[in-house]
């Protein structure tokens, strides 16, 4: 095997075992297992972390307005633990980005830029499976330094950190141990070796302060984090695209989708920017996401 289906296996075993386990799950709790018929609310879940419950939210707020009755289990966990959940039934809809989620479904996926990634999507889709208009917004992983640590070693792009990786610690969400967007492709595409791997939440507060107070010297957040300007952060350039594009896009059981559902979201997705996206991840640090979702999907 190559390192991608390496990659590949290890997240289907880990997808398996999440469906196979009992008490941990966190699709247990809350609505019935099944949804989406009629008379019966559309389920729509969350990755665990502020960004996606935010455009859950959002998804759920919109669908609101149109008559679409809904409920929602947000915090799910990652990818592995949410597909799961779309495969049993326990959730109809979630909030996606175009690239990692075409890596996940081929790991021989090579497009980088928007459309062609979203192409490439469509065809590794199975029948199952339906993902809406793509937004303009887009959140992709980046990896991180201060902006002592890119003077003092001279980095502008993710190649720059090859000849002190050895003596650095990466941090990031536990799943970047096994992920090619993460541990692996920063070897096989960048050749980087680091010290070790500190694995910490995505999309929260522990990278942030992990990189502060010099527990990591490199470490994953997402683009539209606000910690990242709020602290003067450096997201060094990928010249190799080890990051593809990442689109914000609807993802939804094929047999839970009416044009009703479809129309709304589209209606989202086409409002839905860079911009807006960055400016709504500052409010959610202060304000109910749902609140933020709302005053969003009014201005629409």
């Amino acid at each position: 095997m190559n390192r991608r289906q390496t990659t590949l296996a290890a997240l289907l075993a880990s997808s398996l075992a999440l469906t196979a386990c009992g008490g941990g799950d966190p699709l247990e709790d809350g609505a019935p297992a099944t949804g989406g018929g009629e008379g019966e609310a559309l389920i729509i879940g969350s990755a665990n972390f502020p960004e996606n419950v935010l455009l859950a939210e959002i998804y759920a707020a919109a669908l609101g307005d149109a008559g679409v009755e809904v409920t929602t289990r947000l915090n799910i966990g990652n990818r592995e633990a949410y597909m799961a959940g779309l495969e049993d039934g326990s959730i109809q809809l979630i909030p996606e980005y175009t690239g990692n989620l075409t890596l996940y479904l081929d790991e021989t996926a090579e497009a980088t830029e928007s459309d062609a990634v979203y192409a490439e999507l469509q065809e590794a889709l199975p029948d199952n499976l339906t993902v809406l208009d793509m937004a303009e917004a887009q959140d992709k992983d980046a990896v991180v330094v201060t902006a002592d640590t890119a003077e003092e070693f001279d980095l502008v792009s993710i190649s720059d950190l090859q000849p002190h990786a050895p003596n650095m610690v990466l941090g990031g969400p536990a799943e970047w141990r096994d992920r090619f967007t993460g541990v692996p492709g920063l070897l096989e595409v960048y050749g980087l070796e680091f010290s070790s791997f500190k694995p910490l939440d995505a999309g929260s507060t522990l990278t942030v302060e992990a990189l502060k107070n010099g527990q990591i010297d490199a470490g994953n957040i997402f683009t539209t984090d606000p910690a990242i300007a709020q602290n003067d952060f450096v997201v060094l350039e990928d010249p190799e695209s080890l990051f593809a594009a990442q689109n914000v896009v609807p993802l939804i059981a094929t047999d839970a989708l009416t044009s009703q559902i479809e129309e709304a979201l589209n209606v989202v997705s086409a409002g839905l920017t860079t911009e807006n996206l960055t400016e709504m991840m500052v409010q959610v640090q202060d304000t109910d996401p749902a609140q933020v979702a709302r005053e969003f999907v009014d201005g629409l």
